[in-house]
């Protein structure tokens, strides 16, 4: 299969073909994750409240993103392989190339980092040395905190997010996440922009969509709007789990089938011995 670079991702945004994206951060998802031909694998910052136990994205650290990008690059060969740049890793424009450049020396194909126009700077110094960008814009979890709130909603919330998708773009972005974006505004932007837009929670008219893994397999214990279940993980899993643990406690695992025997002559040897070295001297 051919590799998913920068260049097959615009090519879909041509074609109007729809980028399918999701979060990924371990192996075996990423195996299957490169198995059902998802476009763009995204080690989220995500990751800090879904895996880690973080009350907020705030409290993931590059070292963090650096240890999940490296168990999914490892699965990781067709697909385009983007990764969040952590709260406060991209501050100023040597910072953010710091860190982006170590990102990208672990695997990543590309960085993503939140914020509109005031970070245009930023994605300007990046992409001016060839680093692949994506933008983030509309509800932004490291600035806004994790309940989230629709936004474009207003004439002066859709102005602002119309020059921010511009900036971004004229910055050098090579995509941009659009998150709990009016579906309206959505529209409007993903039209205007030469560059993919990616929604969540920002309606149907995105050059494509990408959402939690934890939300589509249903690991999570609560349901979102902007999200859809396609398993019930959870149920399942724990369900597993009970029935593991009440045939350890019934003696009904292991059963022989699980056991590996020993050749009998050297059983009978080893009993003998154990006979002999336990007499009385």
């Amino acid at each position: 299969m051919t590799k998913k670079d920068r260049s097959y991702l615009q090519t879909l945004k041509v074609a109007h073909e729809p980028i399918v994206m999701l979060t990924c951060y371990d192996f075996p998802t990423a195996v299957l994750q490169e198995q059902a031909g998802v476009d763009v694998i995204f080690v989220g910052d995500s990751v800090g409240t879904n895996l880690l136990g973080y009350t907020s994205e705030r409290e993931v650290t590059v070292d963090d993103m650096v240890h999940h990008l490296r168990a999914v690059r490892r699965a990781v060969s067709d697909a385009y392989l983007l990764v969040d740049m952590p709260f406060e890793s991209f501050e100023t424009a040597d910072l953010a190339l710091r860190n982006a450049r170590r990102l990208l020396d672990e695997g990543a194909d590309g960085v993503k980092l939140e914020g509109g126009q005031e970070r245009a700077a930023v994605v300007r110094a990046l992409t001016d040395t060839g680093i692949d960008v994506c933008g983030h814009i509309g509800f932004t979890p490291q600035t806004l905190g994790s309940k989230g709130r629709v936004q474009g909603k207003s004439f002066e919330q859709a102005k602002v997010l119309l020059q921010s998708a511009l900036t971004l773009q004229d910055a050098g972005a090579l995509m941009l996440v659009l998150e709990l974006v009016t579906e309206d505004l959505s529209r409007l932007i993903s039209e205007r922009l030469r560059i993919p837009t990616i929604g969540i929670g920002s309606g149907r008219f995105c050059d494509g969509q990408v959402l939690v893994i934890t939300d589509v397999l249903g690991i999570s214990p609560f349901t979102r709007k902007i999200a859809k279940r396609y398993q019930e993980y959870q149920g399942l899993t724990l369900e597993a789990i009970r029935r593991y643990s009440d045939e350890v406690r019934n003696h009904l695992f292991p059963t022989e089938d699980n056991a590996f025997p020993t050749n009998p002559e050297d059983l009978a040897r080893a009993e003998d011995w154990l006979r002999v070295s336990q007499e009385p001297s």
